[in-house]
């Protein structure tokens, strides 16, 4: 018996199966379209969100007979409009987009809001909203610029949220989800130590006596993947491969090598593939290309490796540790976006993964799900909770660009935009200019690739986050903000040729330790989940550069809010970079996951 999920390719639908079993219930991904028989097993169904409306001629297909199966039934964002169109309502393209924190007025706290405030802060992501309830329905709570953000039916036990309960930015989401289960009548039987069983005995049959070679970046996810094989097959059968791809920290290899063998794994090689690395990215500006190219390169050495060694590819299964973010991001289920492709999503490895030789032990998982699976699993804590970092390392944070005549530069953004976005700011006591370059953004399931707006004046967090916060919602053609640190005034700054070499990196990576020691110094390392910093091709004199700081704070990565960190920090980490030779201005991102992805490709 568990909870079914039913997947229309929303970002967070794996997630909230990852808090279905947070409150020890088993919970399921399935497919919209997927017969009543085969869930008639089910407690209850979740009808996630997704990038789709439900007017669109290509909305997703479904199976309409689920929503007569008499089971309770919770829809979520597209799944709470699917309920209104179908069961009678009317579900408009609404006036204001909200992406963000927002308050939800709770007008009867029954159902799944049963024991909630009467004011709530939630988590919005939508374009669409209900203009009209289905029979039966009653509203249950409404925010500002949404009249239905919650609806049910108590007598078919029926929900409908506009808002995601399942991240954590939705503060009472748990006891929302929670309240669904208790009407379910689910029984609460999961536990990761249940998960790990089932784990390691799914991964003995996928492997069937051949072995595993896994990529050992030292991050959280590979190194507890490395862990699990290690204890599911036996050392003899599992290799570790760590490559310098030329894109790692300051003494990064080094220390990977020395965590690893603390923890007793030393069945771990380690190879300098920095060159070809560089070589395969050389000249490309592109985000997604850098990503596919960064990708493919990775399975060219892990054949040479195996070549090298002596072992045989049809014996040897390629290991990932993917979590399940990586794998939505990459729009890996049926109907999702594609936000960014990440390096172990690309077509090649696509190709493996239909044929059956690719394993990936965390592939269901969040980041916080696998930092407890790793404690399970004895990883020193330390190991555990390091600072994630990308496989593509700092790749995907030195932004590239062919120079200002070039198509990357986009200086495209109409002069009235940017007057209207001027006006907004100055409300706030700011000044705005928009920067021309472009980011990686989330909103509404979907993959924005927009430009950042500098924002310069008196820094007053609160100020800046609603500022942040409505700029975003209000022009499509902003999906990031970030503020001024220093120098003041900001010098007179155009878009520059740069693409990845040896010095560019260089660069970045020392700017990235400096930044890295400022943390530990202030005594942040705990209260900051992960901080990039940013080399941004933005340049005075066509010579010099700028880097963001990009600190957030998350406990699954889906959502995140940018960390105000204190001055005493920023005084000290802004005067240190700006001594950096190289680097002529400081900025810091203001903007929350939704809208801005935590990476800036």
């Amino acid at each position: 018996m568990s909870i079914v999920v039913l997947d229309f390719g929303g970002q967070y639908a794996h997630l909230i199966a990852n808090r279905i079993r947070r409150l020890r219930v088993h919970a399921e991904i399935r497919s919209p379209e997927t017969a009543v028989a085969d869930l008639q097993d089910a407690d209850g169904l979740i009808l996630s969100g997704g990038p789709a409306s439900v007017y669109d001629p290509e909305a997703p297909a479904y199976n309409p007979e689920i929503l007569a199966m008499g089971k309770p039934i919770l829809g979520l964002c597209y799944g709470h409009q699917l309920i209104c169109h179908r069961l009678g309502g009317q579900v408009e393209m609404g006036e204001t987009h909200e992406f963000g924190a927002a308050y939800l007025h709770v007008h009867k706290a029954e159902g799944v809001l049963a024991g909630l405030d009467v004011r709530e802060r939630v988590w919005m992501s939508h374009r669409d909203h209900v203009a009209a309830l289905p029979p039966g329905f009653a509203v249950l709570g409404a925010t500002e610029d949404c009249p239905v953000a919650a609806m049910g039916d108590a007598e078919r036990k029926i929900y409908g949220l506009q808002f995601h309960p399942e991240v954590t930015h939705t503060v009472r989401g748990m006891d929302i989800l929670d309240n669904f289960a208790a009407l379910c009548g689910a029984e609460r039987n999961w536990t990761m130590e249940r998960y790990t069983e089932q784990t390691i005995k799914r991964l003995q049959e996928q492997a069937k006596g051949r072995n595993v070679f896994l990529f050992v970046s030292g991050g959280v996810d590979s190194s507890v993947a490395f862990l699990l094989l290690n204890r599911a097959l036996g050392t003899e059968r599992v290799l570790g491969l760590h490559i310098d791809n030329g894109f790692m920290r300051e003494g990064e290899t080094a220390m990977v090598e020395r965590l690893m063998k603390g923890a007793g794994l030393h069945n771990l090689e380690v190879v300098d593939a920095s060159a070809e690395f560089l070589a395969a990215t050389a000249g490309i500006a592109d985000p997604e290309e850098k990503r596919r190219q960064i990708g493919e390169e990775f399975i060219r050495v892990r054949d040479r490796a195996l070549a090298a060694l002596a072992l045989d590819p049809d014996e040897w299964l390629l290991g990932q540790g993917t979590l399940y973010t990586d794998t939505i991001e990459s729009g890996g289920t049926e109907n999702a976006a594609v936000i960014k492709t990440h390096h172990n999503r690309v077509g090649v490895i696509d190709q493996l993964l239909a044929e059956g030789k690719v394993v990936e032990p965390l592939d269901q998982l969040y980041k916080d799900e696998a930092r407890t699976l790793g404690e399970t699993l004895g990883l020193p804590h330390h190991l555990v909770w390091r600072h994630p970092f990308p496989g593509p390392g700092l790749a995907v944070r030195a932004l590239c660009s062919d120079g200002p005549d070039s198509e990357s530069a986009d200086n495209g953004l109409a002069h009235e935009t940017v007057a209207e976005a001027q006006k907004v700011a100055a409300t706030f006591g700011l000044a705005l200019d928009v920067l021309p370059l472009r980011s990686v953004g989330v909103q509404g399931d979907s993959r924005t690739y927009a430009h950042p707006a500098v924002v310069t004046g008196q820094r007053e967090w609160k100020t800046l986050e609603a500022l942040s916060t409505e700029l975003t919602n209000n022009f499509p053609s902003i999906n990031r903000v970030i503020y001024l640190l220093g120098p003041t005034p900001r010098p007179q700054q155009n878009i520059k040729a740069g693409y990845l070499t040896r010095d560019r990196l260089d660069l970045l990576r020392r700017a990235d330790t400096i930044s890295m020691e400022a943390l530990e110094r202030h005594g942040l390392m705990e209260e900051v989940t992960q901080m990039p910093t940013v080399l941004l091709p933005l340049s005075s004199d066509g010579v010099q550069e700028s880097v963001v700081l990009r600190p957030i704070a998350t406990s699954d990565f889906m959502t995140a809010d940018f960390c105000p960190l204190p001055q005493a920090f920023l005084d000290d980490v802004c005067e240190r970079l700006l001594a950096l030779a190289g680097i002529e201005a400081v900025f810091y991102d203001i903007t929350h996951k939704p809208p801005g992805t935590v990476e800036w490709e």
